[in-house]
This record gives structure tokens, C-alpha cells and sequence, in this order.
């Protein structure tokens, strides 16, 4: 079966504790809908980290992974493949949701969705040169999410905020709100197939 979506890829960046089973389906549910879905594993190990692992997956974040270095690799990686594809979107996560935000200034991106980026905070002055829509909590423990959205408050950037925590969109969290999901996978999908 040939999908409608076959020539536009979506990039996938996970969070801090790597390629677990939360992302393997999001990934899954991006194929259902026709998508060509690359997910590089941003953590350079086989093995991810469970959530009982979170503040030492923090501290590997933190300490080993430079989000403008992951960023530069990742445009680098996108832009020799950039003609095999009509459109290329980035999802991200989290920390990936950060490293997504800094790749929007790439004029060979066409879009970016990001689900709590909270790293994004320190990169306010990011201008994307592609649709980006922003996905934030009600609340996050490090940050005034309605301060960030403010900032965020430019051309080409949608923020949404959702009731929940940062992972609300992660079935396997104990902070997942199927609600607010379930909405962020619609806009999400309309995102791709309008831009």
C-alpha cells in the first residue's frame, strides 16, 4: 500500500531517557498516517532509560548532551537528504522538543511541533523560518509557562497549553493526560497535512 504522506519525513527526538517504548508508538502511530519517521537516538547508548532512572537520565542530558551541538548534527544530517523529500517535519520531546525549537531557524525545515520543551526557555531568541507549533503544560516546576509563551509570541509560532505536566502526552508516564493527548495529536496531524 502506497500512503498518501510517503514523500514527507518526520524527524522524532525523544526525550531525556531515550528511544523507550512512548516513542517507538508515536512513531508507529506517524506511519499509520503515511509518514516516513526518523528517529535518531540522541543518547549514543543502546539502552534506554526507565522513568524510575529520570534524575539519572537528567543528569546524562545535563552533562553529556549539548542540545546546539545535537541541533547542528541533526541539520546537517537533514540537509544532505533534503531532495529525497517534499517536506521534512521535526517532533520532538522534551529535551528533543528543544534541540526541534533551534532546528526551526533552518530554511530547509518545513515545520516543528514541540511537546514541553522546557530548554527552550533558554533560547528565546530562536526566529523560525517554519511553522512552529509549541505544546506546554499548564504548569512546569522550573519556569512561568505563560511568561515563556509570551516570549515565544512571534511569526510562524502556535503555543498551546494543556491541563497537565510535563509528559502529558506519554501513556506510560504517571503524568499522562489522555485528553490533552488526544488533542495534541490532532492538531499535530493537521499541522502536517496543512503546511
Amino acid at each position: 500500500m502506497i500512503y498518501k504522506n510517503q514523500d514527507h519525513l518526520v524527524v522524532v527526538l525523544h526525550e531525556i531517557y531515550g528511544i523507550n517504548k512512548h516513542i517507538k508508538d508515536y512513531c508507529q502511530f506517524l506511519r499509520k498516517q503515511g509518514f516516513k519517521v526518523l528517529c535518531p537516538n540522541l543518547l549514543g547508548k543502546e539502552k534506554h532509560y526507565d522513568y524510575s532512572q529520570e534524575e539519572i537520565a537528567y543528569r546524562n542530558f545535563m552533562e553529556n548532551i549539548n542540545v546546539e551541538i545535537e541541533a547542528n548534527k541533526l541539520k546537517d544530517q537533514l540537509k544532505v537528504i533534503r531532495s529525497d523529500y517534499k517536506k521534512i517535519f521535526i517532533i520532538g520531546f522534551s529535551m528533543g522538543a528543544t534541540i526541534a525549537w533551534l532546528c526551526a531557524e533552518a530554511d530547509f525545515i518545513d515545520g516543528v511541533v514541540a511537546y514541553y520543551g522546557s530548554r527552550i526557555r533558554d533560547s528565546v531568541d530562536v526566529t523560525p523560518n517554519c511553522p512552529v507549533v509549541l505544546f506546554f503544560p499548564q504548569k512546569e516546576r522550573s519556569f512561568n509557562v505563560d511568561r515563556l509563551i509570551t516570549f515565544l509570541n512571534k511569526k510562524n509560532v502556535e503555543s498551546y497549553k494543556f491541563n497537565g505536566e510535563h509528559g502529558f502526552s506519554d501513556p506510560y508516564s504517571a503524568k499522562y493526560n489522555s485528553l490533552a493527548d488526544e488533542e495534541a495529536r490532532k492538531i499535530s496531524l493537521k499541522f502536517l497535512e496543512k503546511v
